[in-house]
């Protein structure tokens, strides 16, 4: 695949559409807030390459950009152009020291999130600069155009965001990862969560799906009983027509609308769930939007990426997310 335009000049055009003069303030705003609670100090080298899922995005890109430019790597393992790409940006994150971070999406655990982006092909590489995203460019392409859109996203983002960057603490050390377990056989483990759930023991189910995923994060299976597990968990001791009235008299409580959401899916209100959670997360902020955001991510996963209730809530939360 061969990379299209690298100009800057569309970052540009975004800024302005997007009134750079008040995203900036935002930013100013959000660094004084991290500053008044202790945070804004050195950071690790390690922490100027990490990886991203949806359910972190939100704390890891878009706060994390009003400290600093966000560049993103959208990636997966069968993809061999992501595989020059990938390593030759996170060497740039090291060299650049802090005037940029990279945030690395595998596209495979993550479609809502490439999904908001509207990546078509992969590598593509977007930036987010005081929570506004900028396309950058989509393919591998010669280190020296990529340095020159580094240094453009840079300028740009300290001439109209004032983002400097980030200190990097050269003493700290990164730990090392620890050893890869591999996965194994998981039938009985998952037969007995499914025995739990079928005899109203939601607690013994959601530990035996946990059971699982310690040791394979990815297993599927056992991802879809762990939501419908907590799920019911959840709701079994709520009193329906208590938790809707309050839900109904009192439309800013995140908590709240949050309980109504998960009742709304068991009855099988499912758009009324998403639609719900949608419009709290478009009017709220900090770690009340975190919250709803979050509960909607895991209702997907009750209901399935592939369920075409989900694909709209997704594009729903894409345009208040964005």
């Amino acid at each position: 695949m061969q990379p299209r335009n690298m100009s800057m000049s569309g970052v540009v055009d975004l800024a302005a559409v997007k009134a750079a003069g008040e995203a900036k303030a935002k930013a100013e705003q959000a660094r004084a807030e991290s500053a008044r609670q202790g945070g804004g100090g050195a950071v690790s080298p390690a922490s100027l390459v990490i990886d991203v899922d949806e359910a972190a995005f939100e704390r890891d890109v878009l706060q994390r950009s009003t400290e600093v430019p966000v560049v993103i790597d959208f990636w997966a393992e069968w993809c061999e152009p992501c595989k020059q790409l990938s390593p030759l940006l996170e060497r740039l994150a090291t060299e650049y020291n802090g005037r940029f971070v990279l945030a690395k999406i595998d596209v495979d655990a993550n479609q809502m999130l490439m999904q908001q982006f509207g990546v078509q092909g992969i590598p593509a590489v977007f930036a987010v600069v005081a929570g506004q995203a900028l396309p950058l460019f989509q393919g591998a392409a010669p280190e020296a155009q990529i340095r020159q859109t580094l240094d453009q996203l840079i300028q740009v983002s300290e001439e109209r965001f004032g983002l400097t960057g980030v200190t990097v603490d050269s003493d700290a050390t990164a730990q090392p990862a620890p050893a890869a377990v591999p996965a194994g056989p998981y039938d009985a483990l998952l037969e007995a969560a499914v025995q739990a759930l079928d005899a109203g023991d939601f607690g013994g189910a959601v530990q035996a799906y946990k059971n699982v995923l310690s040791d394979d994060p990815g297993n599927s299976e056992a991802k879809l009983g762990l939501a419908q597990a907590e799920l019911l968990a959840r709701v079994q001791d709520m009193d329906p027509q208590k938790v809707r009235q309050e839900a109904a008299e009192n439309p800013a409580d995140v908590a709240k609308q949050i309980a109504a959401a998960d009742l709304d899916l068991v009855g099988g209100h499912v758009e009324d769930a998403f639609g719900r959670l949608v419009e709290t997360v478009r009017r709220t902020g900090g770690e009340d939007r975190d919250a709803a955001r979050v509960r909607l991510l895991e209702l997907f996963e009750v209901v399935g990426p592939d369920d075409p209730r989900v694909t709209a809530a997704r594009s729903a939360l894409a345009r208040v997310l964005f």
